[in-house]
C-alpha cells in the first residue's frame, strides 16, 4: 500500500523543524516554513521523489534561506539586542544537535549570510555530503567548502569558541546562580560570573528592560540584585527546564511569564547572560512550559519567596529537578573538515 504524503512528510517533520529553527532563529518562522514545505509537498509528483527526507529538507532549506533574506532589514533596525526564541524542551535523543541549539550557537550563526548559515548548519550539524550540500543551495561543491571555511573563520572572529562544559558544571552553575541570586549574595553572585561577563535582554522596544549590553561583574551582580528588589512583596516563580538545549529558566511574576534566561558557561564561569522579555516571543515558550512541567505528572519548578528556609527549599527543590535532566555532556565538541 502506498503511504499518504501526509504520513511521509510527518515521518521526517522533526528534521524538518530542526533545520528550519536553527535556520531562522524564532519558533514562528520556523513553524512558517515547515507548513509552506508541506504544502507544495502535497502536490509534487512523488513518483519522482527517491528520498523524501532529503528532498524536504532541500525545501525547507531553501524557504529558510529567502524568509532570511526577507528579514534582514527588520533584523537590522530591531530594537535592542535581538535574541533567538526561546525552544523549551528539545528532544535530548542527539546530543549533538541539542548543543546547536544554544542561544550563543544561534548567536553566532547571525554573523553569516543565509546562504553560508545554511551550507554550515547543513556540514556542521546535520552531517550532510558537500556533494547533497551543492544540489540544495543550487552551488559548487568546491564553493560549498569554501563557504563552510568562511563561515567558520567568521564565526571565530566573535572572540570566544565554542565550548562545551564539563560534565554538570552548566547544571551547577545555573543553581547557584540562582541560589544567589535569590537570596541578594552579592558576593556568591560575583563568584558564578566570568570577570568579562555580560548581560543582554531582549525587550523588542516593548516592555521595560536594560537597553543595552550590560558588562562586567559587578555592574551586572548589582543590575540583577536590583531586580531583585524590585519584586519584593510579589509572587514570584522560577521553572527550571531544558531551554535550547540546556537547564534554563523561567521567570514568573504573579503568575505571569516574565522572563525567560539561558546560560552560556566559558571556563568553569558563566559569561553570557541571555534574557528573553519581548512578549512576542514568549507565547510559545509559555505553552511549551506549561506542558513540559506537567508531562508525566512531574513538576519541574521551584517556587522561590521570602522567608529563612529559602536556602534549603531551593536546595531541596533543585534535587528534584537534577533527576529530571538528562546526563551531562562531554567537554569537547568535534570540528569536522
Amino acid at each position: 500500500m502506498t503511504e499518504s504524503p501526509d504520513l511521509i512528510f510527518d515521518r521526517s517533520r522533526s528534521k524538518l523543524t530542526a533545520i528550519a529553527y536553527r535556520m531562522m532563529g524564532t519558533v514562528m518562522d520556523a513553524e512558517d516554513v515547515v507548513q509552506d514545505a508541506f504544502l507544495r509537498w502535497s502536490k509534487t509528483d512523488r513518483t519522482t521523489v527517491d528520498e523524501p527526507e532529503r528532498y524536504l529538507s532541500a525545501i525547507v532549506t531553501r524557504l529558510s534561506i529567502d524568509l532570511l533574506r526577507s528579514r534582514k532589514k527588520e533584523r537590522e533596525t530591531y530594537e535592542g539586542p535581538w535574541l533567538p526564541e526561546p525552544l523549551v524542551e528539545p528532544s535530548h535523543d542527539h546530543v549533538e544537535l541539542a548543543e546547536s541549539l544554544s542561544t550563543a550557537f544561534l548567536l553566532m550563526l547571525e554573523r553569516l549570510g543565509p546562504a553560508e548559515r545554511a551550507v554550515s548548519l547543513l556540514r556542521e550539524v546535520f552531517d550532510y555530503g558537500y556533494d547533497e550540500i551543492a544540489v540544495i543551495v543550487e552551488r559548487s561543491e568546491a564553493n560549498c567548502r569554501q563557504m563552510v571555511k568562511r563561515a567558520r573563520d567568521r564565526i571565530a572572529e566573535g572572540g570566544r569558541n565554542r565550548f562545551v562544559p564539563e560534565p554538570g558544571q552548566h547544571q551547577r552553575l545555573t543553581e547557584n546562580f540562582l541560589k544567589a541570586a535569590a537570596k541578594g549574595d552579592m558576593e556568591g553572585l560575583m563568584g558564578v560570573l566570568a570577570e568579562d561577563v555580560s548581560f543582554r535582554s531582549d525587550h523588542g522596544g516593548k516592555v521595560s528592560a536594560a537597553r543595552r549590553i550590560l558588562r562586567r561583574t559587578d555592574t551586572i551582580s548589582r543590575f540583577i540584585l536590583g531586580l531583585g528588589q524590585k519584586s519584593v512583596g510579589m509572587r514570584v516563580d522560577v521553572k527550571v527546564a531544558t531551554i535550547n538545549g540546556e537547564m534554563g529558566v523561567a521567570f514568573y511574576l504573579e503568575g505571569e511569564l516574565q522572563s525567560v534566561w539561558t546560560f552560556e558557561v566559558v571556563e568553569g564561569r558563566i559569561a553570557e547572560i541571555y534574557v528573553v522579555l519581548n512578549p512576542e516571543k514568549l507565547g510559545r515558550a509559555k505553552k511549551a512550559l506549561e506542558d513540559c512541567c506537567t508531562s508525566r505528572g512531574k513538576q519541574r519548578h521551584l517556587i522561590v519567596a521570602p522567608g529563612p528556609q529559602l536556602g534549603v527549599r531551593l536546595e531541596e527543590s533543585f534535587s528534584r529537578v537534577r533527576q529530571e535532566f538528562p546526563a551531562p555532556r562531554g567537554t569537547s565538541v568535534q570540528r569536522r573538515s
